[in-house]
């Protein structure tokens, strides 16, 4: 039995998808039932009260830990689920981790996410981290605006970052949780190449056949925005990154390709499976 957190988000509906498709007995978590692939069983937990996660480790022996927006603030104890997991038989931990850890390891976020790697390198268990850049996802933000005024905005408009296709997170994710030559990596995802959240729009245009106009918010508007759905050292800390990223987080990294044996899917790629919600 393999554990996804996450079941329902960009990465986890994919990696449960993928896992079940592989053959494997899956447990989804997430806070809400929800529907599920044939077989995959589902558990409503909370990842902030790790015991509720308890049902969910019965006879798992891997699990696939994301941490929601809220499990990055100070108080949060993300630890204590690496304790749980190993305590209730579960051999294997892939994380998902974050670039930053590496490339601004004294963000407060980062140093948060730092913690849970340590941690799960001194459970015992077989364990490995991701740690992906920006996410192409994160376009999804800009739905509504799209399909009701035919706008995208954001700040820092013509300053890029490689962002991964969420769908790569996955493959690699299924990977780990499957082969052992995986146990004890540390993978950076990114995708191929670097694009400004100007030239994302622009693609959404292309791909939709239809203008799409650039709107630049400025970063304490950003700010504002971001910290409705996630806590104020995270914004912070991805705001620094979005706004001046360092040669480390513009390295389009091989780790994606040394996983799968192919190239990261491109910003494009990820537009056109997902053009739907911005119609």
């Amino acid at each position: 039995m393999i554990v996804v957190t996450g079941a329902t988000g960009n990465v986890g509906r994919p990696l449960t998808q993928a896992l079940a498709a592989a053959g494997e007995q899956v447990t989804s978590v997430s806070r809400h039932a929800v529907a599920m692939p044939d077989g995959v069983r589902h558990v409503a937990a909370d990842l902030a009260e790790p015991t509720s996660l308890t049902p969910a480790f019965d006879k798992a022996k891997a699990l696939f830990l994301l941490l929601s927006g809220d499990l990055h603030a100070p108080e949060a104890r993300p630890t204590d689920i690496i304790g749980l997991a190993a305590a209730s038989g579960v051999r294997r931990v892939v994380l998902l981790s974050s670039q930053g850890v590496a490339t601004r390891p004294l963000g407060p976020s980062r140093v948060a996410m730092r913690a849970v790697e340590d941690a799960l390198r001194e459970s015992g268990l077989d364990w490995a981290v991701l740690r992906p850049g920006g996410f192409a996802s994160n376009a999804l933000a800009w739905a509504e605006s799209v399909r009701t005024q035919g706008t995208v905005a954001a700040p820092f408009g013509d300053v890029g970052v490689p962002v991964v296709d969420p769908a790569d997170i996955a493959e690699v994710a299924a990977a780990c949780l499957l082969h052992d030559r995986h146990t004890g990596g540390v993978y950076e995802l990114t995708g191929p190449e670097v694009i400004t959240p100007r030239q994302q729009a622009e693609a959404i245009a292309a791909t939709l056949g239809s203008p799409v106009r650039f709107q630049e918010l400025t970063r304490d508007e950003a700010r504002t925005t971001m910290t409705q759905f996630v806590p104020v050292e995270l914004a912070d800390d991805t705001l620094d990154i979005i706004s001046a990223p360092n040669p480390a987080e513009l390295r389009i990294s091989p780790d994606v390709e040394r996983v799968l044996g192919r190239a990261p899917r491109p910003f494009t790629g990820w537009v056109a499976r997902n053009i739907a919600v911005f119609r």
